[in-house]
């Protein structure tokens, strides 16, 4: 267990490598995002640049980069340096058409939010359907003749992030076409992107049918509609693995299907703070859920130091890509910009079971046991986008008709007029 002090003068990058060593010694040759860097000021100008004009017909393309639509705010909404309700006000003055389909998506990334919280571990296994295995551990096998699969590795190893489009393709490639177990496809896209979490399992689920039964099939025809140049260009050109549209697989029921319906899983969130009288907080521990200063529990004590612990046996299991690491630095050491930051690194429940701490609830199985462990002086809900609740879980559509009438798109309000709801 040891406190490192943030340097202004060294890259994030050189603190990684001196203060997380161990953690970069499995990987080679390594470098931090170029694209991506951490930190609220890079989160509000990524904001500020991002405009939904045009998203709801782009977001899915893929090749030339300059056709996109995507946001590429996820890293920053993951972290915490963007709420979802920033993001869903940005867009309000946006043509209709798009800002409906970017605040669905941003609705999406709340559903799988409430999902992870609410059946933690769980959601690492399959929730209605297992799809078959075959004898491939590896499921990317092809990028070295494949250029879509290529393109698509080389910017998840480079940047740290892909659009959504590219992540349906490698996530069905991977399962789909390949039979590779989609426990461990996920695990290895989730080591490298800086949006990386837990929560992200519900995508892969949806994508390979263990969720719905109706795997995505990734074909040439996905590429040639989204990056055609990247067709026009591949060594495998005239003789594609992915020409034909892949065998629907057969999908048993999973070993342990999970129950989604109303009331099986009930939220252990707080909904208000929960605040001990008789003590007084010294400092703010933050999580990586949360690292941007609209963080409740700093907001609610802005003259006390922030810290954040590199919690060094959780990172011993997660194996994650140091470019990770180093976007987190950032994030610290753009916020020490504007209060004081403490960086401790080891066991969380050793560095601050004897101190009064506050902090704000993150959504994720974890935080729950640690926080009983240490028992915190203050607890400060979750700034949820749609209120926590124990409404049905078994689809996006169904758990998003259940939202309050201020977070109903306009074609949510249409289904709801139509069924006189």
């Amino acid at each position: 267990m040891s406190f490192a002090l943030l340097s202004p003068t060294n890259s994030a990058e050189d603190w990684v490598r001196t203060h997380l060593g161990e953690f970069c010694e499995p990987f080679e040759n390594w470098t931090a995002s170029e694209r991506f860097h951490g930190g609220r000021t890079a989160a509000l100008a990524a904001l500020e640049s991002f405009s939904a004009r045009g998203y709801a017909s782009q977001r899915n393309e893929v090749f030339p980069i300059s056709s996109r639509g995507a946001s590429s705010l996820s890293p920053f909404i993951r972290h915490g340096l963007l709420t979802l309700r920033e993001a869903w006000e940005h867009v309000e003055t946006a043509p209709e058409r798009d800002r409906d389909k970017f605040r669905d998506e941003l609705l999406w990334q709340e559903y799988t939010r409430h999902m992870y919280a609410r059946i933690g571990i769980d959601l690492a296994e399959s929730l209605r359907h297992q799809p078959p295995e075959g004898p491939y551990a590896e499921g990317w096998g092809e990028r070295n003749v494949m250029a879509c699969l290529d393109f698509a590795l080389t910017e998840l190893e480079t940047d740290g992030w892909v659009p959504n489009q590219v992540r349906m393709w490698l996530a069905s490639h991977w399962t789909v076409r390949t039979g590779a177990n989609w426990q461990e496809g996920e695990r290895k896209m989730y080591r490298h992107l800086l949006d990386g979490s837990y929560a992200n399992r519900a995508g892969w689920q949806w994508t390979i049918g263990a969720a719905t039964g109706r795997p995505y099939g990734f074909s040439r025809w996905q590429v040639d509609k989204r990056a055609p140049a990247l067709c026009d260009e591949c060594p495998s050109r005239h003789s594609c693995p992915i020409d034909q549209w892949p065998d629907e697989p057969r999908l048993d029921e999973a070993a342990h299907p999970i129950d989604l319906r109303k009331g099986q899983h009930p939220p252990h969130e707080p909904l208000s703070p929960t605040i001990d009288t008789s003590r007084t907080p010294e400092v703010v521990w933050i999580t990586a859920e949360s690292l941007g200063d609209s963080d409740p529990a700093l907001t609610a004590h802005p003259d006390l130091p922030a810290l954040f612990i590199f919690d060094t046996p959780l990172l011993r299991k997660l194996k994650l890509h140091p470019r990770r690491l180093v976007f987190l630095t950032e994030c610290l050491t753009d916020l020490a910009l504007r209060r004081e930051v403490r960086v401790g690194i080891g066991d969380p429940v050793e560095l601050l079971q004897s101190g009064n701490i506050s902090v704000t609830a993150a959504p994720v199985p974890g935080f729950r046991l640690r926080s009983a462990q240490i028992s915190p002086a203050a607890i400060y809900p979750w700034p949820w986008l749609a209120p926590i609740s124990d409404a049905p879980l078994s689809s996006f559509s169904v758990w998003r008709r259940t939202l309050p009438t201020s977070l109903a798109t306009a074609s949510l309000r249409r289904q709801r007029k139509r069924r006189g709801s």
